[in-house]
């Protein structure tokens, strides 16, 4: 209604939208100002400027909305945004190149790191007797039991 946009949160902040002056939808990234966000039922409901009714609103559905890296909320030590994760070298901690990481599942529980390498596929779970290191250069892992 309105133009409003009903938005699957895909971050732990959430609220932090509210102090984000422009947004980027899109593939293309294109930006628009956001006028407002509100939760309502538990649902993220945000307002973009020129969006004043339902038909253009509908033009956005299934589109991601982004904010720029600057505009994020502030990360942990040890916390990283999925895209400083994206093509990075993997390598276990007895020095094997397992390949790079290719996409991040999120399963609820916990990040999957898919990583493609000349031996196929792995499924690494985000844990910390998984995921012993990352760094800029590279993720070091331990491949315990049943992982290959």
């Amino acid at each position: 209604m309105r133009g409003e946009l009903r938005l699957e949160i895909q971050t732990g902040f959430p609220g932090h939208l509210a102090e984000v002056e422009t947004v980027y939808v899109g593939d293309s990234h294109a930006p628009h100002r956001l006028e407002s966000s509100r939760f309502h039922s538990g649902v993220l409901v945000v307002k973009l400027e020129g969006y004043d009714d339902r038909t253009r609103a509908e033009a956005l559905r299934g589109e991601v909305i982004y904010v720029a890296e600057r505009d994020a909320a502030p990360l942990q030590p040890g916390q990283f945004f999925y895209h400083q994760l994206i093509g990075l070298p993997v390598v276990s901690d007895a020095g094997e190149a397992l390949g790079t990481v290719t996409e991040i599942l999120a399963t609820g529980a916990n990040d999957v790191y898919v990583v493609t390498g000349p031996g196929g596929e792995l499924l690494l779970p985000a844990i910390k007797s998984v995921i012993l290191n990352i760094e800029p250069g590279q993720i070091t892992v331990h491949l315990v039991e049943g992982l290959r």
